[in-house]
């Protein structure tokens, strides 16, 4: 099947969303204040899990170094012994300018540490200190301080009050996420959300001449692909794909799903198959089209009227498809170039390739 399907964060804690308070200068933020994409993660350093995700974490930071910013806020969990004294190794450690580089040592220690009594931490965290650069006995020093202390308890109790029910929990963009924590998936609601800037505010008008020929040429990484556009047949789809195509919205998009000999399918800014340009709008389903051969181009959605930006290319005959989706144009030059496009098939959930990219896309109108 073909389809454009949505995912979104999970909107059911609206309480929770109300009340988790805005990043402020009180924060651990790695990442630049402009960024589009906040996460904010509650953490406990002794909680397997938040260590578990702490190497993804990382690396989404560095694929994302304009977009995104990561806050590190505590919750102490009271099932973990040493909970509260790592979470006072941390606001020490960041007195002396070493908050992040703490954090990494005590995720990537926590073996090492978690089944240690209280001293047992403390004089390994003081051998870890020296590692780091950091005055160990200072570090000692402000770890046991009352302040400190009195920070680590209040983050345990906020944490408590504002119901978050387990670490490492996810806030992403103000709104909690319980979705999968692997990188893929995290990566993807990045992408998706980052689209947004992209999206269109309502339809577009409608500027076609329905009575006149349409022709585009999309110019990718491999050649072009030209296509006979069909207007009289499907008017709300090519008025939309000629809009699109016209203020630049194709420019650089991947052809993020192709299975070799089957279809290619393109349209997503955000390379994941979920993304779509702000709007929806109906089929068109004209029974004298069918997809019967290669080079059909139809509209990829997520059922009936949930039309958008993605489209795809037949390589075969595909009837199955017939009566579902809306069929727009045909491909007039170009099959082998669609042909010898990079095989990517997002289901199989493995590591894919960037995958070949829409350069452009240009309308010649007769």
């Amino acid at each position: 099947m073909v389809s454009s399907s949505d995912i979104a964060l999970d909107p059911t804690e609206a309480a929770i969303k109300e009340l988790v308070p805005p990043v402020s200068d009180t924060d651990w933020v790695d990442g630049p204040s402009t960024a589009p994409v906040t996460i904010i993660e509650y953490v406990d350093f002794q909680c397997p899990g938040c260590s578990g995700l702490a190497p993804t974490m990382d690396q989404l930071r560095l694929d994302f170094p304009d977009e995104l910013r990561i806050v590190i806020r505590h919750f102490p969990n009271p099932v973990h012994d040493k909970s509260l004294l790592s979470a006072q190794a941390m606001e020490a450690a960041g007195i002396q300018n070493k908050f992040w580089e703490m954090k990494t040592a005590l995720f990537e220690g926590q073996s090492e540490w978690s089944g240690l009594t209280e001293q047992g931490f403390l004089d390994w965290v003081s051998v870890k200190a020296v590692k780091l650069g950091l005055d160990p006995a200072q570090l000692l020093s402000d770890l046991q301080s009352q302040p400190i202390m009195d920070k680590a308890l209040a983050a345990r109790y906020e944490a408590i009050s504002l119901g978050i029910p387990y670490t490492p929990f996810l806030v992403i963009n103000g709104t909690m996420y319980q979705g999968p924590r692997e990188y893929a998936s995290l990566k993807d609601v990045i992408k998706l959300l980052l689209l947004e800037e992209r999206q269109v505010t309502g339809c577009p008008p409608f500027s076609i001449d329905t009575t006149k020929q349409y022709i585009a040429t999309i110019v990718t990484e491999k050649g072009n692909i030209v296509i006979q556009l069909y207007p009289d047949k499907a008017p709300l789809t090519v008025n939309s794909f000629i809009y699109l195509a016209e203020n630049g919205y194709f420019d650089g998009i991947t052809f993020h799903r192709v299975l070799k000999g089957v279809l290619a399918q393109t349209g997503d800014p955000s390379g994941t198959g979920y993304g779509g340009p702000g709007y929806a709008f109906p089929n068109e389903i004209d029974d004298s089209l069918q997809y019967d051969e290669a080079g059909v181009v139809g509209m990829a959605n997520a059922g009936a009227d949930t039309n958008g930006s993605q489209f795809f290319i037949t390589m075969t005959a595909m009837p199955n498809l017939n009566g579902s989706y809306s069929i727009f144009g045909k491909v007039i030059r170009g099959m082998e170039v669609v042909r010898s496009l990079s095989e990517r098939d997002l289901s199989l959930g493995t590591p894919l390739s960037e995958g070949d990219k829409i350069l452009t896309i240009t309308i010649e109108v007769k």
